[in-house]
């Protein structure tokens, strides 16, 4: 038997089995974007230290708040937001981000508790989180004066 003639019995014998009743599918929708957002309005945020003394960096002193703003828009779906912090970690603390000085590094805090860099966190962007930095060494440096600075990036981004 050819496989259509196996299409033709079936359909023969469905019908032959009672009544049935059929209705057609029909699928609608509209595909949308997260509402748009920006953090510091697209600005650079900076995080002054000043004078930090090189004896005195031990991960407690010198902490500040990264004064950060983070604005969406209203959306009409619960979208869920995360938020990371992008950077090169140093080799003694994965929260921390490498700085310009051998040893150094600046250290990210979210909420009082370490923000491992690269490690996205789930937030409500109408409370988004306190974030902090603080200057930390590695045990087995010894700071010398001098200028220093690090970098990373700061991204809120839907899931």
């Amino acid at each position: 038997m050819k496989p259509w003639q196996q299409s033709v019995l079936f359909a023969v014998c469905a019908f032959a089995l009672g009544s049935s009743a059929m209705a057609n599918l029909r699928f609608d929708g509209t595909l949308i974007e997260p509402p748009p957002c920006t953090i510091n309005s697209g600005g650079t945020i900076v995080v002054d230290f000043g004078d930090v003394g090189v004896t005195k960096v031990d991960g407690v002193n010198y902490r500040k708040t990264v004064a950060y703003t983070l604005n969406c828009s209203a959306g009409t779906l619960p979208w869920e937001m995360l938020l990371k912090v992008q950077g090169v970690a140093t080799t003694f603390d994965s929260s921390a981000v490498v700085s310009s000085v051998s040893g150094l590094g600046i250290k990210i805090l979210r909420n009082g508790v370490p923000f491992t860099l690269n490690t996205p966190l789930l937030i409500n962007p109408a409370s988004p989180p306190v974030l902090e930095a603080v200057p930390i060494k590695s045990a087995a440096s010894t700071l010398a004066p001098g200028g220093f600075s690090a970098s990373a990036t700061l991204l809120a981004y839907y899931q």
